[in-house]
């Protein structure tokens, strides 16, 4: 029989970076189509689209004995193409068994605008499931208008850049709470 362990294994530490390898990229792909195909039913087969060719993909990465193990977070990034110095954030997706640490989720987002914003962004726009309003809106998002998009109540939401210094930096490592206080 085996045992279950006493509490859920927390990686050593997670890092939020540049998709740059190309198993983070395909990790990320897997991840968004597990959370809009599969749970939301939002895409049949995969959310893939034109944008994806010159998006910038960021993810969050488990990493484990000083090794990166698997990604559990993602989003993309990209300037509008008629509209350079305004940049778009879309498909932010968590793995389920991580979902409960929130600050994954914000630290992409944080990573996302940072990014944008030292690369000439001037306005960082986003269109947000509507139960994720409050979280974006905690995160200093103002919401512009309410729409529905592939047939799901959304929001056009705009960063309030002022909280969002711009970042040069391509990664950031956190290490969870419950390890530090050891």
């Amino acid at each position: 029989m085996l045992l279950e362990p006493p509490f859920p294994f927390i990686p050593g530490e997670y890092r939020i970076r540049h998709a740059s390898e190309a198993w983070e990229r395909r990790a990320a792909a897997r991840l968004r189509c597990t959370v809009f195909c599969e749970e939301q039913g939002v895409f049949e087969g995969d959310d893939e689209d034109a944008i994806d060719a010159y998006a910038l993909p960021i993810v969050a990465v488990a990493w484990m004995f000083g090794m990166p193990d698997r990604v559990v977070g993602t989003v993309r990034i990209h300037p509008d193409p008629e509209q350079p110095s305004c940049w778009w954030g879309s498909r932010l997706a968590v793995a389920r068994e991580f979902r409960g640490q929130a600050w994954i989720g914000s630290e992409l987002i944080r990573h996302a605008v940072t990014t944008a914003h030292a690369r000439g962004c001037t306005r960082f726009l986003a269109h947000v499931q509507s139960q994720n309003v409050r979280m974006f809106r905690h995160l200093h998002w103002d919401a512009l208008q309410q729409i529905d998009l592939h047939g799901r109540s959304h929001h056009l939401m705009q960063a309030d850049l002022t909280h969002y210094p711009p970042r040069t930096i391509d990664e950031i490592a956190f290490v969870p709470h419950a390890l530090q206080a050891a």
